[in-house]
């Protein structure tokens, strides 16, 4: 099993990136996907997930509005695109296959990437 994410880098405020994570060695399109992310020093947080097909989205409430989760299963990738991003947004982003039932997503925690750096500064 492999999760990969890129796309990180430093970013002004205001500005946008757009992260993937690529996988392999597990059936993608059975999976709920999701983005977490760690800030130094804070826990772990849920950005966003999106069902196995793709048909439903949900994001932590900081994020609504600007952040965009996709996914193309034929390609085994789900994406993260990030507007109008703000230096709280600074963290380490991690991509995680789980499951998503009734509202709740359940991150399985063999399926973890190695995270990409992502600093919103000037």
């Amino acid at each position: 099993v492999q999760l990969v994410e890129s796309g990180g880098g430093l970013v002004q405020p205001g500005g946008s990136l757009r992260l993937s994570c690529a996988t392999s060695g597990f059936t993608f399109s059975s999976y709920a996907m999701s983005w977490y992310r760690q800030a130094p020093g804070k826990e772990r947080e849920l950005v966003a997930t999106i069902t196995s097909a793709g048909g439903n989205t949900k994001y932590a409430d900081s994020m609504k509005g600007r952040f965009t989760i996709s996914r193309d299963n034929a390609k085994n990738t789900v994406y993260l695109q990030m507007n109008s991003l703000k230096p709280e947004d600074t963290a380490v982003y991690y991509c995680n296959a789980g499951i998503y039932y009734r509202g709740s997503y359940s991150p399985n925690t063999n399926y973890w990437g190695q995270g990409t750096q992502v600093t919103v500064s000037s």
